[in-house]
């Protein structure tokens, strides 16, 4: 027992604990028992004082791609400029992805993760590719995220783009070799349908069922998705997912961009996510996914922009307004009864039962945040490690991925 006053003594950051937040300046406070928000403050249990703060719970990032976490440092443009989205994806992030080796992917993560909590986000539902560095890569994006105390759902995005039906089944194989643990939830990933065969869409939907688990995949994200489905028989994406028994309850769709209203109620009465990226949208000019407002089970995601939410709010609004979409509503919440749905624990914003994931902030800038009980930022800054030092790291790391990126 520590001699210091109850108002003084700090959390272990080693572990989830018995904790008590607050009260902050309206008066809230939450107590945080094994991880989880409880209605009892143990008398044992160690404060965490926020005066002048306000309690709020953790941000989700719904869909992103941590491997994109180097492109800030300089990622040179491609000596031609892409005409359209395919264009974009062959110049730009499939060459990325080739790229990379195991060095700048934990790079990436490390930094990744770092700015995500140092912005109040406590969980990133990511989606990973790495062609040349398949097996292994996962387990350097879990390792990073249980350092840190960055909670995730993670999965490899199975594509036959580079080498074929082998690269898929190595892709479904390396999802199964995560583990499920008190900070990580494994999915089954698919890159986008017009990149697999019908075979490997089967296979994906058999694995999420043997693993318990649900299917992350990009969905009419442009309509090279749609042309490609139609091309092959099928009324779009969201059906040939359906046809072939992939279109798991409870699956993440990413970006949604190109399906008509319709679509989106029917992945709805598959109790499937949607998930809304509008900074990615835009800067990829797909399109704005407007019928996305026919759900109720929209989530929001960066697609490998920055894990700020609240950038990314501040972007939806803005394109909301610009479309005439008054549904958007709730977005940035939902990403939480998501992430409730997979680690099996009760929704409602920090509700007894709910996950243990709070960020305090003051003056609207994050001072603290804890995740599962953990405290991982304080006053602004890493409880562990530097984040200046880390950045540093990953801008040194970037020019060799940029060389490698260039010579292929």
């Amino acid at each position: 027992m520590s001699d210091a006053p109850e108002s003084e003594r700090r959390p272990d950051p080693s572990k989830p604990g018995t904790l008590l937040i607050g009260p902050d300046r309206l008066g809230r406070s939450v107590s945080v028992v094994d991880g989880l928000v409880s209605e009892d403050v143990p008398e044992f249990a160690t404060r965490l004082a926020c005066p002048e703060g306000e309690i709020a719970p953790g941000a989700v990032c719904a869909h992103t791609h941590l491997y994109s976490g180097l492109a800030r440092y300089g990622m040179p443009a491609p000596a031609e400029a892409p005409r359209n989205f395919l264009q974009i994806l062959e110049k730009v992030w499939w060459r990325l992805d080739r790229a990379l080796d195991a060095e700048s992917l934990a790079a990436a993560a490390e930094d990744y993760v770092t700015r995500a909590l140092l912005a109040g986000t406590t969980t990133l539902i990511d989606h990973h590719e790495s062609p040349d560095l398949i097996e292994g890569s996962l387990g350097i994006l879990a390792e990073t995220c249980q350092r840190r105390g960055m909670r995730a759902m993670l999965c490899y995005g199975a594509t036959e783009r580079n080498f074929g039906r082998e690269e898929a089944r190595r892709g479904l194989d390396e999802c199964r070799r995560i583990s499920p643990s008190r900070l990580i939830r494994p999915l089954v990933g698919l890159h986008a349908g017009f990149t697999v065969s019908d075979e490997t869409i089967r296979e994906a939907g058999d694995l999420a069922r043997d693993l318990g688990t649900v299917l992350h995949v990009h969905v009419a994200e442009d309509l090279a998705d749609v042309e490609d489905a139609r091309a092959r028989g099928f009324q779009g994406p969201l059906e040939r997912l359906a046809s072939l028994d992939a279109l798991i309850p409870g699956s993440i769709l990413a970006h949604g961009v190109h399906l008509d209203a319709e679509q989106v109620g029917f992945a709805q009465s598959r109790n499937c996510w949607l998930v809304h990226n509008p900074r990615s949208n835009e800067g990829n000019r797909v399109g704005y996914a407007k019928t996305l407002s026919a759900s109720g089970k929209v989530a929001l995601g960066t697609d490998g922009w920055d894990a700020d939410m609240a950038e990314e709010q501040a972007a939806l609004d803005r394109l909301a307004a610009l479309h005439a979409d008054p549904g958007t509503a709730g977005r940035l919440a939902a990403g939480r009864t998501l992430v409730a749905e997979r680690f099996g624990t009760r929704p409602g914003d920090l509700a007894p039962g709910a996950l243990g994931d709070v960020v305090v902030r003051e003056r609207g800038r994050v001072r603290h945040v804890v995740v599962d009980g953990r405290l991982v930022v304080t006053d602004g800054d890493l409880v562990q490690g530097s984040a200046q030092a880390i950045a540093e790291a990953a801008e040194r790391l970037s020019k060799d991925l940029w060389s490698r990126m260039a010579a292929l």
